[in-house]
This record gives C-alpha cells, structure tokens and sequence, in this order.
C-alpha cells in the first residue's frame, strides 16, 4: 500500500517512517507537513494510505479530509482525542492517539489493509446497478467514556439504551456509559445490524432468542419492551 504521511510534526514523520520500515505491505509514498501540500501533492499523485494530523495550521486534517472527491484510506494520528467521533463520521479507518506504540500502529495498519484487499475485490463501478461507490460497515465504533475514548467491537454490543442525552452501549454482561443520544447511533450504526425497537432502546439483530407479544429476550436473558410505533421492525429482526 502506497502511503503518505500528512503532518506538521517532523518527530511524527520519524515515528511513522521508522514503524512503516517493519511492515512489509507498507510503502512511503510522500511526506506533506502541511495539509496544503498534501493537496497539492495528490493532486498529481495516487496514494492507498493517508497517515493524517488533525490540527495543522492553515487547513485541519479534517477539514482537508472534506475537500478529497476520491479519498485514499485514512488512518488519523493526533494528540487529541476529542476529534474521534468526527474522524470516524468521515470514515476512517483507525484513529491512532499519540504517542502511540508499534504493536497499536500495525493493529490499524492491517485494519487499513484488510478494507483495502476488499475494496480491490469488489466489482467494477460501471457494474454497480446504482451510481454508487461501495461501502464498508464499520466493524467497531469509538465511544466517550469516563474521561477515555473507548473502542467497541459491534458484534460484541448487544443493545443500546437511552438516558436522555446519555446512553448505556450494552455488552452481554456489562454497560459504557456515554454522553449521546441514541438517535446520534443510529444514523452511525448498521441498519442491517442494528433495529430501533423503541424510543428508549435499539438492539443488535444477532443476539435476538425469541420476539413474544411486545417483549424481546436477547440471548443472555435480557428482555426489551418493544413499542407500539416499532412494531414493523419484527419483519427487520426475522429478516
């Protein structure tokens, strides 16, 4: 994979270089310390893999992100963790904190190259039925909470509950509490992963045991009301 590096900091370039030297599918491709240059850069130039910075002056990571038409895979690098949520809204592959540790850095890179190998063995755009480019799921979300940013893998969250601006994001036997609101997930969630079953709860397919009246038990015991205004997603949740 062809990369380029996007950052202000010639310490992140050395870091990034140095960890780049022992992964084989990786390959410098440019170095840009400046969001500006990167534009410039790609302009006349075809990369895989943007290694991005966030705050950068004249133009932010994120705001050259929005910019791209055609955008390479993207794995952020930033000392802030307050951008992720954003970051992952403009589907990116990973979002690396620094500093970050070799071991960390490859887990994003063969997440990188595991979306890259798929988007290679999909079909052609003029054979699509739609205009239409093809998208990947998200396999895991970043949530706040209790002061960490803290990745969840999706076929781990068995359901969501609301709180009110807050919500409880549900494993099989424990909860992260985070300030959001559940409609916020499901505009971020898998449609064909995730149902809305009531104002107050949204549940992931896979973890369904059996739909009785207006309740639904989940496979570790849990049953969840299903509201009046929901009751068409039966025919979403048996499909």
């Amino acid at each position: 994979m062809r990369c380029l590096i996007v950052d202000d900091e010639p310490l992140a370039h050395d870091v990034i270089l140095a960890y780049m030297a022992d992964i084989p599918f990786l390959k410098n491709a440019g170095q840009c310390y400046l969001a500006t240059e990167a534009l410039a850069f790609l302009s006349d130039n075809s990369v895989d893999l943007i290694f991005l910075d966030i705050r950068m002056p004249k133009l932010s990571g994120l705001d050259f992100l929005r910019t791209l038409h055609h955008r390479p895979l993207v794995i952020i690098t930033s000392a802030f963790e307050e951008h992720a949520l954003e970051s992952f809204e403009l589907e990116v592959c990973d979002y690396l904190l620094k500093p970050f540790r070799f071991d960390r850095f490859l887990k994003a890179a063969n997440r990188a190259l595991a979306v890259h190998t798929l988007r290679k063995q999909t079909l052609p755009i003029t054979a699509l039925p739609q205009p239409s480019t093809p998208v990947t799921e998200p396999a895991q979300i970043y949530i706040k909470s209790d002061k960490k940013l803290v990745q969840l893998q999706l076929d781990e969250v068995y359901y969501l509950e609301s709180l009110g601006n807050y919500v409880k994001v549900w494993s099989e036997q424990k909860f992260w509490l985070t300030p959001r609101t559940l409609s916020s997930f499901e505009e971020q969630l898998p449609p064909d992963s995730f149902i809305r079953i009531h104002k107050s709860y949204m549940l992931n397919k896979r973890f369904v045991h059996y739909i009785e009246g207006n309740m639904v038990r989940l496979r570790n015991g849990k049953e969840l009301p299903m509201g009046k205004n929901y009751r068409h997603t039966v025919k979403l949740i048996q499909g």
